[in-house]
């Protein structure tokens, strides 16, 4: 009888993932191929000792596989979330392939710089790595583009069904996911973080670095609709007023920490 709700769980499990259209399902296997990526690479951070501008050299290439193992999986999530069959869409299978594309892109030249303990961002010694350092912003737009995509997809699939809080959450989290990203994107290609570690775990500093905004940027992917499932679930009839009064609040989070991270 305890084996009971472990077996209903696997099968409930084995029921949603044979409901997957080929496209989820390669996104999910993408995901787990950069978390199986990261535990070596967290290995090899333990024996190779060399550092980036005070920062062991493999801390950002286990950021960028973690960050990108999340970005897949989330927007698989994300589709199961909507009506419809928006993951079944002909549409999805070019939003996956755009997000394996850049992502893949980024995170090989990443960790292929830190192998020869160079910088990939903000690394224009030569022509080759500056051509390569505007690839990578090219891509960044790109696989954030895919969540505005997404977005689309999925507002053309409501048709007539009612725009419920959880639903409105996914819309905003995934369109600012890519408004926020790429300005934040953008300044942050130009204005390089300072040296050394800062805050524990991140590495950021407080001023004068953007990435804690750009960090908020591209994870309104997840925070945002998260809250619209939290407020629909507790809030009732305010729920879609705080799902607003959320998405308001983050947005300003977002501004405040721009700010700090341009401040003089």
């Amino acid at each position: 009888m305890s084996s009971l709700p472990f077996a209903e769980n696997l099968g409930g499990s084995l029921l949603i993932w044979s409901g997957l259209s080929t496209a989820q399902k390669i996104l999910c296997a993408y995901a787990l191929l950069m978390a199986m990526a990261l535990l070596p690479t967290l290995a090899l951070s333990w024996v190779d000792m060399r550092t980036l501008r005070e920062v062991g050299i493999w801390a950002k290439p286990m950021k960028f596989m973690a960050g990108t193992a999340l970005f897949a999986l989330t927007t698989v999530w994300l589709t199961t979330l909507v009506p419809g069959e928006v993951g079944h869409d002909q549409s999805f299978q070019w939003i996956a392939a755009l997000i394996i594309i850049t992502s893949l892109f980024e995170v090989v030249y990443i960790t292929y710089q830190a192998s020869l303990g160079e910088g990939s961002h903000y690394n224009t010694t030569d022509p080759v790595r500056a051509i390569l350092f505007g690839l990578m912003a090219a891509a960044a737009v790109g696989l954030v583009a895919s969540q505005a995509w997404l977005a689309w997809v999925i507002w053309k699939a409501l048709g007539a069904a009612v725009l419920t809080p959880t639903l409105l959450a996914v819309l905003l989290g995934l369109a600012l996911t890519f408004v926020l990203s790429t300005v934040s994107g953008f300044m942050l290609g130009g204005k390089q973080p300072p040296a050394g570690v800062g805050w524990p775990v991140v590495g950021w500093h407080t001023w004068q670095d953007l990435r804690p905004a750009h960090f908020l940027a591209v994870h309104a992917q997840q925070f945002i609709p998260v809250a619209g499932i939290l407020a629909e679930r507790v809030a009732g009839q305010a729920a879609m007023p705080v799902v607003l009064a959320f998405t308001g609040a983050y947005v300003a989070a977002w501004f405040a920490l721009s700010w700090m991270g341009i401040a003089a």
